[in-house]
């Protein structure tokens, strides 16, 4: 590929994997170019209870934080993202879920198919363009306010991640099965080489001596 240079990434469109959405259902991209604050604020836009609180001195954030106000809240909420950007996805993810309690979480993984165009360095060389297809991981995770079906795999309940954090708190952070050893953390006694004795030995030994 020397000769060739990539020109234009075209990824195709994938299909949400999760069937019988209500037709309102926010999808939310997030990419790995962008800043995770941008799909954030959507999200959280869309399934918050309380609205955004307007800046001081800023007549339009006023206006738009009575519009927050009287919007209707969705129930559900689909976060999407592939390649790279699946671990942004993940953690906005997390961020919603701290901040609005008590969410059901569904999550599918699943290959997305990313198209990339090669051109020739040299028009004059007599090369056509190329054409490469690329599968790439992709996520999908649906927040709901509704109770989903646990038996589906990849279900989270709410607070089950409070729940994994309370239970390492609670032993300390210990391991299972390990067990301290008594008598303190510092090294035992120290043995006693050849030639090292104690006073009380040196008097028996020169005791012994004596006719």
């Amino acid at each position: 590929m020397e000769n060739y240079k990539k020109t234009r990434t075209v990824e195709r469109p994938s299909v949400c994997p999760f069937l019988g959405l209500p037709p309102d259902t926010p999808e939310v991209r997030v990419r790995d170019g962008g800043k995770i604050r941008h799909p954030l604020r959507y999200a959280l836009s869309h399934i918050e209870d309380k609205p955004r609180p307007a800046e001081d001195g800023d007549g339009g954030g006023a206006k738009e934080g009575q519009q927050e106000a009287g919007r209707t809240l969705c129930r559900q909420i689909v976060l999407t993202a592939s390649g790279t950007g699946v671990s942004k996805a993940i953690t906005c993810a997390e961020i919603v879920k701290r901040r609005v309690k008590g969410l059901h979480q569904l999550t599918r993984v699943q290959f997305s198919t990313v198209d990339e165009v090669w051109d020739p360095l040299e028009t004059s060389a007599g090369l056509d363009s190329l054409t490469v297809s690329r599968n790439l991981p992709s996520i999908w995770i649906l927040l709901s306010r509704d109770t989903l079906d646990q038996s589906q795999t990849g279900y989270q309940e709410p607070g089950r991640h409070d729940a994994l954090w309370a239970s390492k708190e609670d032993g300390g952070g210990q391991r299972p099965g390990h067990k301290r050893r008594k008598g303190g953390g510092g090294g035992g006694a120290r043995g006693r080489g050849p030639g090292r004795q104690t006073g009380q030995s040196r008097d028996l030994k020169g005791q012994s001596g004596v006719n």
